[in-house]
């Protein structure tokens, strides 16, 4: 069983404020070419009524995230993690961060496979 599959990444978009700093540090971290990375900010427009909208971001691991395994062996924090302006991104134990969804509604918890 590997180390990964008890680790995961606790996302709290409700004050995510579109940076992109977690989608750069990661493609930085592993030296990708522009538009490949382990996260990915979504950009989620919602219409209301009256001609206004709503505006929200959703930081999201893609298939290339490996919670930075190098990074978190040396006891450091996930690129992402490490460099969210916001705050809004949490590594540790699927177990304990999942405890914490319970806290508020507009959260994401992800785990690797």
């Amino acid at each position: 069983m590997s180390v990964l599959s008890n680790q995961g990444l606790l996302i709290d978009y409700e004050y995510c404020t579109g940076c992109f700093a977690c989608q750069i540090a990661c493609a930085q971290e592993y030296g990708w070419e522009a538009g490949m990375s382990g996260i990915d900010v979504m950009e989620i427009v919602q219409d209301l009524p009256k001609g206004k909208a709503y505006l929200s971001f959703l930081p999201f691991p893609t298939e290339l995230c490996s919670l930075c395994s190098r990074r978190t062996k040396k006891g450091k924090k996930p690129a992402c993690v490490h460099h969210c302006m916001a705050n809004v991104i949490t590594h540790g134990r699927v177990e304990e961060l999942a405890h914490r969804l319970a806290d508020k509604p507009r959260m994401v918890l992800w785990s690797p496979k």
